[in-house]
């Protein structure tokens, strides 16, 4: 406890981390504040409907990742999702098109055109997705709660739905813009901590019902909750060791004397991440996932609403197999385009630098790529178990809001986005000469998190 009042006291200590963090939490005072504002023309009294569709399935998921703001009908209904999804669009066309390859290779300038690119695609999501997220609204609501209405049609007017549209845009925008702001004059990746804290705040709320459907059982309610609660805590650990999972690979460097100086002889680590794709893998998996939901609302044959049906209980066994199949897959997929052990071979042989044992050049990329082949396995699984987990509790009565915390893409996210703030935070101490946020080792953040 004394080290923690320490820790904090050398953080007031150091101005520019004081204002680093002050600004952030006033922007995310802000984005939660807009969180509560509805949209034009839609009464806040009149939402059970829409909360409770959004109370679990795959619109639950979505309306964690916004902090309740979608099923709040919020300006910031979308939230940053459109943008995550331009942005994973954005990673694909770089593996494939040559245009965004050379982006990629030109540094600060490549980078900005990127984003600026990324922009551009974050508006046309989402004014695909704001039209559907509006008709969904009106279908949800009853006629009563949308004004103005034109009784004529006995549907909103089309004043309604272009302001509706244009501010649901827009609302997405500013959510970009705030996420940007913390980057640059906050603490951490501000797309992924708003995402984060958005996950965060319906912690209370599912935690609270979890103990209320808990205590309302007879004979052992409050014990199987502190199971539970137990059993969130070993969920965890378990993904702060995917997060910081490694396998270091030892690499010695000739000696070179310079005048009277000697430089290398030294002997140093490369850590191979066990999970080199951070939550990539479950974001393109549950992207896929998707497509069923879609397929049904559109088609009218049974047979296909059935197939899609299947797919679409998050807690059905076809649904998780399939799930945890993609996310072996593309874990594989993802840490080959990310790591390059050809590259890595080639800047060590530039270097001086060689593994123990192992030739430079071919062999070193091959010895590589064959120990990332090998840690990957146990990282997919695990990755893959993780994300399976909220169906699993399910299965013991856990209430589907408090299940989304055990696993999936937000559990990886709160634990990563955590461990790299606290990372940014331990460095700008170390670089003080204060004492770190642990008493041993270094906090190491995400390997391959990149929300932007």
């Amino acid at each position: 406890m004394k080290r923690f009042i320490q820790t904090i006291r050398n953080i007031y200590k150091i101005e520019d981390l004081r204002k680093r963090i002050g600004y952030t939490i006033g922007i995310v005072l802000l984005y939660r504040l807009g969180s509560y504002v509805v949209l034009p023309g839609v009464d806040p009294n009149q939402l059970a409907n829409l909360q409770n569709q959004t109370s679990g399935g795959l619109l639950g998921l979505l309306n964690m990742f916004s902090g309740g703001a979608f099923s709040n009908a919020s300006i910031f209904a979308l939230g940053i999702m459109p943008y995550i999804s331009a942005s994973i669009v954005v990673q694909l066309l770089g593996m494939a098109i040559p245009y965004f390859q050379k982006l990629q290779k030109e540094g600060e300038s490549g980078r900005k055109k990127i984003n600026q690119i990324t922009r551009y695609l974050t508006v046309l999501i989402t004014g695909f997705q704001a039209p559907g997220y509006i008709a969904n609204l009106v279908s949800q609501l009853p006629a009563q709660a949308i004004t103005p209405f034109d009784p004529a049609v006995t549907s909103p007017t089309t004043f309604f739905w272009v302001s509706s549209v244009i501010i649901l845009i827009s609302g997405t925008l500013f959510v970009m813009w705030l996420g940007e702001r913390i980057t640059d004059k906050g603490i951490g990746n501000g797309i992924s901590l708003i995402i984060m804290i958005g996950i965060i705040a319906r912690l209370p709320f599912s935690l609270f019902g979890e103990l209320v459907s808990r205590m309302e059982q007879k004979g052992g309610g409050l014990v199987i909750f502190i199971v539970e609660l137990a059993v969130l805590i070993g969920v965890i650990l378990i993904s702060i060791l995917l997060v910081q999972g490694t396998r270091k690979i030892p690499v010695q460097y000739a000696k070179r004397i310079v005048g009277n100086k000697q430089y290398g002889g030294v002997r140093q680590y490369i850590p191979l991440k066990v999970n080199a794709a951070g939550v990539m893998p479950i974001i393109f998996a549950q992207a896929i996932m998707f497509l069923p939901l879609t397929l049904a609302g559109f088609a009218e044959s049974e047979t296909l609403t059935g197939f899609a049906a299947a797919f679409t209980n998050i807690n059905g066994f076809w649904y998780n197999f399939v799930f945890a199949l993609l996310i072996v897959v593309f874990t594989y997929f993802y840490t080959a385009i990310t790591i390059n052990p050809n590259q890595m071979a080639e800047d060590m042989k530039k270097n001086n630098g060689f593994i123990p044992g192992v030739k430079p050049g071919k062999k070193t990329a091959e010895f590589i790529d064959q120990i990332m082949s090998r840690i990957t396995l146990p990282g997919s699984l695990f990755l893959a178990f993780v994300a399976i987990m909220p169906a699993l509790v399910s299965k013991i009565g856990v209430t589907a809001q408090f299940a989304q915390f055990y696993g999936g893409t937000s559990l990886l996210i709160l634990v990563g986005v955590v461990l790299d703030t606290l990372q940014q935070i331990e460095s700008h101490l170390l670089m003080r000469h204060y004492d770190g946020l642990t008493k041993s080792g270094r906090i190491k953040g995400r390997s391959s998190i990149n929300m932007g």
